[in-house]
Parts: C-alpha cells; sequence; structure tokens
C-alpha cells in the first residue's frame, strides 16, 4: 500500500491541504477544533510528513551538524545531552562526526555537513582551523561549545571559565596546608588556562609551582605522574588537566605504593561520570557541561532568528566538587 500523503489526511479530517500544513509546521492561525481533526486524521492514518520535500519547500533541513573533538572523552557526553534539548524542542536533529577520525584520515572536517546542507554548525572541544571556521561561519551559524581558542568574527564560544577553576583547585589543596603542589598540564587553550590559573594560585600563596607537560589522556596521565613521583621532592599532592589524565595519576600511585589521598592528594578537572564512580570518587572541578551545551544550543538557535553580527563569548562557572581523593598532607 501506498503511503498516506498529505491529500489524505485533509480528505479525512475534512479541511483544505494548506491548513493541514499549517497545522503540522505550527504556524498559523488554526481553530482548535480543526487543528485535533487534523493531527487525530494523521495519527489514524500514520502520516509522517516527507522530510526532503519539506527541506526542498522550507530551504531548510532542520538538522545542525555536531562535529566533536573526541568521542573518547566522556566529558562531551553531558555537554551533548544539554545542547539537544533545546535543538530537539525547536524541531531540529543532530548529525556528529568524529573530527579526530576525519583528521586522521586527511578529510575536510566540515565537508560532509555542508554536503549535507545542515542549517548550522557546532563544534564541540578544540578549533581544528580558526581562518576556516571564520569562512564557514559566513555561509551558516556556527558556535563553538568548551574550547578557547582565537575566535573568528560572527562564532559564538561557549565554554568554562578555565582559569577560574583552575585557582578553586588549586586553592583547596593549598587550604589542606599542601605546599609542593604539581600540575599535569595539557594541550591547546584550555590547558594554557588551567596551567595560568594553578600558577597564579601558587605564587599569590607564595608557593613554587610544578609542571609536568603532559595531555588530556589517562595514559599521558599516568606517565606524567610516575615522572613526578620519582622525583627526589615529589609532590603531596596533583592536579590534572582534566579527570582522564586524573585516573592515570591514580593508576600511577597505586602501582608505586602511595596512598590517596594518605600519601598523595588529587584533583581532577569536568567532573565527568568517571569521577563519580564510587571507588574512583574524585575530587573535581565541575564545568557544568550540561549548562555549557544549552547555551551554545540557544545561541545557535538566537543565529537562526537573527544572522549575522559580532560572535560573543559566554563563560560558566565553575564550582569544586570535594570528595575522597584529598586530605592535608601527612
Amino acid at each position: 500500500m501506498r503511503p498516506p500523503t498529505i491529500r489524505d489526511v485533509a480528505e479525512r479530517a475534512g479541511v483544505s491541504k494548506s491548513l493541514v500544513s499549517l497545522v503540522l509546521r505550527g504556524s498559523g492561525p488554526v481553530s482548535p477544533g480543526k487543528r485535533d481533526a487534523v493531527l487525530r486524521a494523521a495519527r489514524e492514518l500514520g502520516y509522517r510528513p516527507n522530510a526532503a520535500a519539506r527541506s526542498l519547500s522550507e530551504q531548510r533541513t532542520r538538522t545542525v551538524g555536531v562535529l566533536l573533538d573526541d568521542l573518547r572523552n566522556p566529558w562531551f557526553v553531558d555537554l551533548l545531552d544539554g545542547l539537544n534539548s533545546p535543538l530537539h524542542a525547536a524541531g531540529l536533529r543532530m548529525l556528529l562526526a568524529d573530527a579526530r577520525l576525519n583528521r586522521r584520515m586527511g578529510h575536510d572536517l566540515a565537508e560532509p555537513f555542508l554536503d549535507l546542507g545542515v542549517d548550522g554548525l557546532v563544534i564541540v572541544g578544540t578549533v581544528p582551523d580558526a581562518g576556516g571556521l571564520g569562512a564557514l561561519a559566513r555561509r551558516m551559524p556556527v558556535v563553538v561549545a568548551g574550547a578557547r581558542e582565537s575566535r573568528p568574527e560572527g562564532v559564538d564560544v561557549v565554554a568554562g571559565d578555565d582559569e577560574r577553576g583552575a585557582r578553586l583547585a588549586t586553592e583547596h589543596l593549598l587550604g589542606l596546608g599542601h605546599r609542593r603542589i604539581a600540575h599535569l598540564a595539557g594541550h591547546g587553550a584550555v590547558g594554557a588556562l588551567r596551567r595560568r590559573g594553578f600558577e597564579a594560585a601558587m605564587r599569590a600563596h607564595g608557593a613554587e609551582p610544578v609542571v609536568e607537560p603532559g595531555d588530556l589522556t589517562e595514559e599521558g596521565g599516568y606517565r606524567g605522574t610516575v615522572r613526578l613521583l620519582s622525583r627526589p621532592e615529589r609532590p603531596t599532592a596533583l592536579f590534572a588537566v582534566n579527570d582522564m589524565a586524573c585516573v592515570g595519576a591514580l593508576s600511577a600511585a597505586g602501582q608505586l605504593g602511595l596512598r590517596v589521598p594518605g600519601d598523595l592528594s588529587v584533583v581532577g578537572y569536568d567532573n565527568t561520570s568517571i569521577s563519580r564512580l564510587r571507588h574512583v570518587w574524585l575530587t573535581t572541578v565541575d564545568t557544568a557541561p550540561y549548562e555549557i551545551g544549552r547555551r551554545a544550543a540557544r545561541c545557535l538557535l538566537s543565529r537562526f532568528e537573527r544572522p549575522g553580527g559580532e560572535g560573543s563569548v559566554h563563560l560558566a562557572a565553575p564550582t569544586l566538587e570535594i570528595r575522597g581523593t584529598t586530605a592535608p598532607p601527612s
């Protein structure tokens, strides 16, 4: 049997095709009785709008491209949840792509979205190419979520206040009485801001900051912590650039026979689901990823309504979640 059409819905409801179209789009003045009749007819017939035809008529696909920096990072899960809710409420669907995989294969990161004709783009995580991003923003609304790289004109950025969050983490350790505090650093603008916050807090309290370069991975955190704990005067506390690196730090401490927090206090960053596992129970900085995602969606929806204009930066205030991995030095 052929699928039901808008004409079938109109005949069943006893109204015109144009009125059915108004009801299904949720626009125009329609009486409650006729709206109910149309929706009931569509439900009884099993009618589903033809998305391709609607895209052609509206010159919109009602899709939003989401370019994710690293699918392995659990912090992005909460951000995507916050991003999806307002977009879904506005009748938009997300299309995800893995930027890390595309980079490795040498693909143009945004080309698949351009081919699909998405209405807008949200880049989650590190910005791959600020220059190319500016050119892209001249073709469609673009929002960056969770990154702090240089912002091209016309691009909105929604992220956490990384420098402030790092100060919260460091001041917590200083307040417990630690002075030999090391920082497992990360790369990119976010890593630089967290390092800056750590160093500023240490110097404000007359303590010498110790920084171990690393990355945002568990393996990087493990290797960096082994190097730090092999020093003649090992640190009594450690602040990691994110929770993933901090999990690596916990593994290194355990392997070296050190108790956390008895021998070594550790603080992570991001308050991911990993940090909330009972056997980890990590003290960490909450960066409000759900709120960042929600704000990013609102920025994009505002761009749809009022295209053009300068971009803006929105920073979510971080908070410290004190759990079981920090204590005064023994």
